[in-house]
């Protein structure tokens, strides 16, 4: 019999290796609070990612390029209160790690430090190789990401499919194995057709967690509004497993029509004062009350 998720280890990074080895799929989700991080934690999903796409499907910006370190660090810290048993990966945000190595490991140790974090993730291949290593070398494990890169749509142009052609498939495929090079525990492999995806987990050691990537991948990440169904419109790769979005608007609006009706709160939601203090409080009531003479000057 599997253990149930509540007496699961706390996952580890050599866990996922493992589950990789033993061919098991790895389950991921971005979570950025305490009660959605709670409920990853009791369905018993493998790893909780503190996406920088909080910046689009929390603080409502059009992209992820404005989210800051601050905000990263105040929403894992929620995060972290709430799971304790998956590995929490915190997402480095935009110009976190770009600009110097020194500034890219003080960083990805405030995740730890500051964050509860257990490891941190960031965007890029080959370029990003020496600053893995240098953030793995501090003793902080890495996550990799390749293939579509949201922190880079202005140089890619958008939102696009990458690795389509054979040249921009070769790219992909030496970013996965630089980045393994460099001592990632892992990497995410966003948007690139379902059939690299595959060949590039079958050549590489060290897990790889798919997102628009097909199903070969050895793990899976969605957006947790994408999985509730929080959002009108979803990416085509998600899966929508709940309409939460409609469901909650519904309870909206009949909250609405109860408290204009009167109807909310009923008396099964207010509170019960006895008799015998009621007439008495309302005895005082009607008791002259003793004038005060306040310190204004006549």
């Amino acid at each position: 019999m599997s253990a149930t998720p509540d007496r699961l280890p706390k996952t580890t990074v050599s866990r996922l290796l493992e589950k990789k080895q033993q061919r098991q799929p790895i389950t991921v989700v971005t979570a950025y609070d305490h009660p959605t991080a709670r409920l990853a934690d009791e369905a018993g999903i493998d790893a909780v990612l503190v996406g920088d796409s909080l910046a689009m499907v929390v603080l409502g910006h059009p992209n992820t390029l404005s989210v800051t370190m601050d905000e990263m660090l105040h929403h894992a810290r929620a995060v972290s209160r709430g799971a304790k048993r998956p590995l929490l990966i915190g997402d480095m945000p935009f110009m976190s790690y770009q600009a110097t190595t020194g500034e890219a490991i003080r960083n990805a140790g405030r995740f730890l430090a500051e964050g509860g974090m257990d490891a941190v993730k960031l965007e890029g291949g080959r370029r990003q190789a020496d600053t893995v290593r240098a953030i793995v070398d501090a003793g902080i494990p890495v996550q990799g990401h390749i293939g579509l890169l949201p922190q880079s749509e202005k140089a890619m142009g958008g939102l696009r499919v990458q690795g389509r052609t054979a040249s921009a498939a070769r790219a992909l495929l030496d970013d996965a194995l630089a980045l393994e090079d460099a001592g990632c525990f892992s990497i995410v492999i966003e948007g690139v057709p379902a059939r690299l995806a595959t060949e590039i987990t079958s050549r590489l050691q060290i897990p790889t967690i798919g997102i628009g990537a097909g199903h070969e991948t050895d793990g899976q990440v969605l957006v947790l509004h994408d999985i509730l169904g929080l959002y009108e419109r979803s990416p085509r790769f998600a899966k929508r497993y709940a309409d939460l979005g409609l469901a909650i608007g519904e309870a909206l609006r009949a909250y609405r029509e109860d408290v204009e009706a009167r109807r909310f709160p009923g008396p099964e939601h207010t509170y019960a004062m006895p008799d015998e203090e009621w007439q008495s409080f309302a005895a005082e009531l009607d008791r002259p009350r003793p004038r005060r003479f306040g310190s204004r000057r006549s």
